[in-house]
């Protein structure tokens, strides 16, 4: 089943060996990151991290993201980042932390040949404007939360049809399903036109799950339940 989607699958993730595990595996096409998940994982020098992931992710698009606040200093990172690796997408967040948004500054580097990733986007209003400052520059990627927009008691799919058909005219820009919650997006993201899902290591190991036969899955869940009363000793 998941050789018929056209959706593609990104790992997303700081870890430096689920990184390289999932490298390995060619059903992933590309990584994400971001400052959060690298701090989760314990990085402290930003730059040797990536560039070690990047000795190794030569041959799929990889996201880093800039940490600044300020418009002239996101640049200079944005700028040196893509200096990286070819493949190297870099991070603008929608907006800075005093919601300026950033999307005069994403349309620039784009037309100047970065690869930008416009990330924490949440509204159609967003997708909008970051596609039209994207068009016609370098190879682009919009990231909708849609585990977010999930996450405040919305339908995301009605959000994520709309948005793939904003980009769709576009030829340079491609749509991301971001923050997952389950295995299902995957799907949900290939129904509603994205381009690629990011997903999260708690997420990508339960690959193996699509298409199980649910009369096994029952019974492995009863011999859960059985296995773990009979380890505690319950008694009545």
């Amino acid at each position: 089943m998941l050789s018929d989607l056209k959706v593609k699958l990104f790992a997303d993730g700081a870890d430096k060996a689920q990184i390289l595990k999932w490298h390995a595996n060619p059903l992933i096409r590309g990584f994400t990151t971001n400052p959060t998940l690298m701090r989760s994982a314990g990085v402290t020098d930003y730059e040797a991290f990536a560039r070690e992931i990047l000795d190794t992710v030569k041959d799929r698009p990889i996201s880093f993201e800039v940490f600044a606040d300020e418009f002239t200093e996101m640049e200079r990172q944005a700028r040196k980042m893509a200096m990286w690796a070819g493949n190297v997408f870099v991070k603008i967040p929608v907006t800075n932390t005093h919601r300026h948004s950033s999307i005069e500054l994403a349309g620039m580097l784009a037309h100047s040949g970065v690869k930008v990733n416009v990330t924490a986007v949440l509204t159609l209003d967003q997708v909008r404007s970051a596609a039209t400052a994207l068009a016609g520059g370098a190879t682009s990627l919009i990231s909708v939360f849609a585990g977010r927009i999930a996450d405040t008691g919305r339908d995301p799919m009605p959000v994520m049809a709309a948005a793939a058909e904003i980009v769709s005219g576009h030829s340079n820009i491609e749509l991301i399903w971001a923050s997952p919650r389950e295995l299902l997006n995957i799907f949900q993201a290939n129904d509603t036109g994205c381009h690629i899902i990011t997903l999260p290591e708690e997420i990508l190991v339960k690959l193996q799950n699509v298409g199980k036969d649910l009369q096994d899955y029952s019974l492995e869940t009863v011999r859960m339940f059985h296995n773990d009363a009979a380890k505690a000793a319950y008694k009545l």
